[in-house]
């Protein structure tokens, strides 16, 4: 039986742990990231908030080495009998399923400090999300800013003109101060439309080779 492809472009990936059998996270593959899986004996899947193939353990080195893999009766799914180098999730928790719906409680520890791994952009980014889709809302900046679209908007120009005026002529210090102030709620911004960083920085990326004046025609 094979993937009608055409079919279903995209199909649910599960990673489960070919030793304990515990489910550790589901991803998304196409028929690049399959047959990449197939040829490297390495997890790759399809991103679909990044728009791209990318390898697990690109950044952090948790990568997944296939043991088996397994296709569904209607062959839109598949399993992969993976051992997990790392962990799985990018909350450096060995599962990405670690929040119990009835006990309402999160019932796995994080294994790996994140910053180390993926960098504090990425990480706050997610930090961001989980704020943004958390059961209760909770007394959170981050939070009031996703409820509130104007508040947010407001936020975004003020920091932006602040950033300005200190480069004009503040100190360094104060620079990176409102810089840092403008990357948050710019980043809360992104986490809104659930655009991640990775998007912008493939997008600059991209201009490498290419002047401004170019890019900017194009538009």
């Amino acid at each position: 039986m094979n993937i009608d492809w055409n079919k279903n472009p995209l199909i649910p990936a599960i990673a489960q742990d070919a030793t304990t059998g515990e489910i550790l996270m589901l991803a998304y593959m196409n028929e690049e990231s399959y047959n990449l899986t197939l040829s490297t004996g390495y997890a790759h899947y399809f991103s679909r908030s990044r728009q791209r193939l990318w390898k697990k353990g690109e950044s952090s080195n948790h990568t997944q080495e296939i043991v088996d893999i397994l296709l569904d009766c209607d062959a839109d799914t598949v399993v992969l009998k993976i051992n997990q180098n790392g962990v799985a999730c990018h909350t450096g928790r060995k599962s990405c399923f670690f929040t119990s719906v009835t006990q309402d409680k999160i019932i796995l520890e994080q294994e790996v400090d994140t910053d180390a791994i993926y960098g504090v952009v990425d990480t706050l980014y997610h930090t961001i999300l989980e704020r943004k889709n958390a059961k209760e809302s909770k007394a959170s900046w981050t939070k009031k800013l996703l409820d509130d679209k104007k508040l947010l908007l407001s936020k975004i120009k003020e920091e932006a003109t602040e950033l300005c005026d200190a480069i004009d002529k503040e100190s360094d210090e104060q620079v990176i101060y409102e810089a840092a102030d403008l990357l948050y709620h710019a980043l809360v911004g992104l986490g809104s439309r659930d655009i991640t960083p990775d998007r912008v920085k493939q997008e600059l990326s991209d201009r490498f080779g290419t002047s401004g004046i170019e890019e900017k025609a194009k538009r």
